[in-house]
């Protein structure tokens, strides 16, 4: 069995079982070396053939690995779900401004598996895909523009509204029930999980534009991207 059934007062919820976390591996590990394929014909250079190399392994693995950390330093947490961290999702967002929204999507998804394994809360499958591969996965769109003049500010900002908005519906479909006294669960779900990915996206935003911080991250792209 890949789960066991909980009850918990009239809620269920399905928590992954040892097999069903080693398949959630499997196929974390499947979505990264996707990442880290795209992410070498990224950084191939022109007229050459990409292909897997430590250096993209590295990147992409680090990434997540910050991203995860970072994840659990929670500078504000909300009572129904949902927290402002320490640029956890800054982290994620940059494989995709490294080398593309294709190896930054596959990161992304990567990302949304690994957080199932650690910290899960599923009541639906449809709640699942929404809230881990497809929420943390359109953090990738990032790479929509890696070769754009501050294409990490505008590639963030991306991610970050794409993360909003499958988080956003998933709260209205599937967790209506907390609604704020007089408000309709729609513009309910969307401000409750505005108000603490924006409050995150605003701190990022001021630190990244920090001129040494700034130079600092264009200095790791162009290591990043280089072939040796």
């Amino acid at each position: 069995m890949l789960y066991n059934v909980i009850t918990d007062g009239e809620d269920v919820i399905y928590v992954p079982t040892t097999l069903g976390n080693i398949l959630l591996v499997l196929v974390f590990l499947a979505f990264l070396g996707t990442a880290v394929f795209f992410a070498g014909k990224k950084a191939a250079p022109a007229g050459k053939r990409g292909k897997l190399t430590a250096k993209q392994l590295a990147f992409c693995a680090i990434s997540i690995a910050l991203g995860t950390v970072l994840s659990k330093i929670k500078l504000f947490e909300f009572p129904f779900g949902g927290s402002v961290t320490l640029l956890s999702m800054l982290m994620i967002c940059l494989p995709g401004y490294w080398f593309g929204p294709k190896a930054g999507l596959m990161t992304g998804i990567a990302h949304g598996i690994l957080q199932l394994v650690i910290d899960p809360f599923i009541i639906h499958p449809v709640q699942l895909l929404m809230d881990y591969p497809l929420a943390f996965g359109t953090l990738g769109l990032s790479g929509l523009f890696s070769n754009a003049k501050n294409g990490l500010q505008k590639g963030l900002l991306t991610g970050i509204v794409g993360r909003w908005i499958f988080s956003s519906l998933s709260g209205w479909i599937f967790f209506k029930e907390y609604a704020w006294d007089g408000w309709h669960p729609f513009p309910y779900s969307f401000t409750y999980n505005g108000i603490y990915i924006f409050t995150e996206t605003a701190i990022t935003f001021i630190i990244i534009s920090i001129p040494y911080v700034k130079n600092a991250f264009a200095r790791i792209k162009q290591l990043a991207l280089e072939s040796h």
